[in-house]
């Protein structure tokens, strides 16, 4: 029997996740420019399925190629790098305390 290729991992950053097991994924890479030799950044936004639906936006997922679950999803997310800080605003107070105007 044959052995399947390893399949391609890539890293990014969940931009949305307001779809029911499905989030998008934006994937940044560096590409020289061919005259100058200067390297510069390039983000590509896939969607990956989230079977648990438990990514946030902010989170930095490993997403993995599989074999096309709808018309656009052909990444999974394999696993939540890291969670995106939360920010508390409960305990703000927006008017600034002290001088009157």
């Amino acid at each position: 029997m044959e052995q399947r290729s390893a399949r391609k991992e890539r890293r990014g950053t969940v931009v949305s996740n307001r779809m029911q097991k499905t989030v998008v994924v934006s994937v940044e890479r560096t590409v020289m420019h061919p005259k100058y030799k200067k390297y510069l950044r390039r983000s590509t936004k896939v969607k990956a399925h989230d079977e648990k639906n438990e990514c946030r936006v902010g989170d930095q997922v490993l997403i993995v190629e599989c074999r096309p679950i709808s018309r656009e999803k052909r990444w999974r997310v394999r696993q939540v790098l890291g969670k995106a800080a939360t920010v508390k605003t409960e305990g703000l107070n927006t008017a600034t305390s002290g001088s009157a105007v």
